[in-house]
């Protein structure tokens, strides 16, 4: 079917049908965790190293302007969260993005693209991203273990070998050894239009599915208010990272030919940048933790090493969405704006998950603090 959609539209359909019948107004105030990822490739289209260090350098002068003009209700700046490529570590791009680190408007976590790869070939790789990523004050640690922690981002798409073809990974149980290695969350979703796109949509959820076979992470157990301690869960959260995805829906307005929505999927690039309607169609979804209804967990994604998305990503369309997000969901009353990296957003989901409630600000180093 065109675009895959066949994969998740019965999803799409369920999940409507549940919105007609769920109240159609939030809990006042509902505070809004916006996340920021990036698919962070210097290296993109094979790039010489001068280029890519102009890519690098583009965002170490030009971000900090940008981010530093908008505050959240805690009076933080948008924090970006830089997926680097573990496979084609390069020291000074890790050192140039620490100056932005260092201000506290972004932190860096593991990117990985490999392909028929084992688990043991995995393991090595996960562990040397982690060895390279600590070198530069990167990465987090859990409060509990004293373990090395990070989030995680599949290059291509491919988490647990979900291509049919079985291009791009090659380890089933992926995210069985990513939870081994440290890993307490994974970003990868949504792929669509990928075939890699789950038949779970706008969900925060720990997977659940046949670890002997491809894509295990396509069903799952949502996250819960207290559910942690009750079985099965409290296996599978042993064993497994959370699944944090961004949103997936159609956009009614804008229809090829008049009858054919536009996949919304939370992208933000040169050609597609983040319109106030598209921000309204992310909270929309209310992606959060089951029988929590007045937090809010919107994760967007880009590729922001590549040029022709630098004008938005850097420019004026990122400055209007910032102050609409700071001006329509953030006027203390009916919504409440937090700004928060990956690892924050992971820790919010955790307090709520375990029972915490009052403001989320004081959740950002809930579990996993920075090394």
């Amino acid at each position: 079917m065109l675009k895959n959609v066949h994969i998740w539209l019965g999803s799409y359909i369920a999940q409507e049908l549940k919105r007609l019948m769920r109240p159609r107004n939030l809990p006042k105030p509902t505070h809004i965790m916006f996340c920021f990822v990036d698919h962070y490739e210097p290296e993109w289209q094979s790039a010489d190293a001068d280029t890519q260090s102009r890519r690098v350098a583009e965002w170490i002068n030009r971000y900090p302007k940008l981010a530093q003009k908008h505050k959240d209700a805690d009076g933080c700046s948008p924090k970006h969260t830089f997926f680097y490529p573990a496979e084609v570590y390069v020291k000074e791009h890790l050192e140039q993005l620490n100056k932005i680190c260092a201000q506290g408007l972004g932190e860096v976590e593991i990117h990985l693209h490999h392909d028929n790869d084992t688990e043991g070939g995995l393991r090595q790789k996960l562990q040397k991203a982690k060895d390279d990523f600590i070198r530069h004050g990167f990465l987090g640690k859990n409060k509990l273990t004293g373990e090395t922690s990070f989030a995680f981002i599949h290059g291509n798409w491919c988490l647990n070998n979900s291509r049919k073809d079985g291009r791009w990974c090659g380890v089933n149980n992926e995210t069985s050894i990513l939870k081994a290695c440290g890993c307490y969350a994974d970003f990868t979703l949504p792929s669509a239009p990928s075939e890699t796109q789950t038949i779970t949509i706008n969900t925060i959820y720990y997977p659940n599915g046949d670890e002997t076979k491809p894509k295990s992470h396509n069903t799952g157990i949502p996250v819960a208010v207290g559910a942690v301690h009750e079985p099965p869960l409290r296996h599978i959260i042993s064993t497994q990272p959370i699944i944090i995805q961004g949103p997936l829906t159609f956009n009614w307005r804008h229809r090829k030919w008049g009858i054919i929505p536009k996949i919304e999927n939370g992208d933000i690039t040169g050609v597609n940048p983040p319109t106030t309607e598209r921000v309204n169609l992310w909270i929309e979804q209310r992606i959060g933790i089951k029988n929590k209804s007045d937090w809010i967990f919107v994760k967007v994604h880009t590729h922001g090493a590549q040029e022709s998305n630098l004008p938005v990503l850097l420019g004026e369309s990122m400055d209007k969405m910032f102050s609409y997000l700071e001006t329509i969901y953030n006027d203390g009353k009916n919504f409440i704006l937090h700004y928060v990296s990956a690892r924050e957003m992971y820790n919010m989901i955790k307090a709520g998950e375990t029972g915490e409630t009052g403001n989320p600000h004081q959740y950002r180093d809930y579990l996993i603090k920075k090394i």
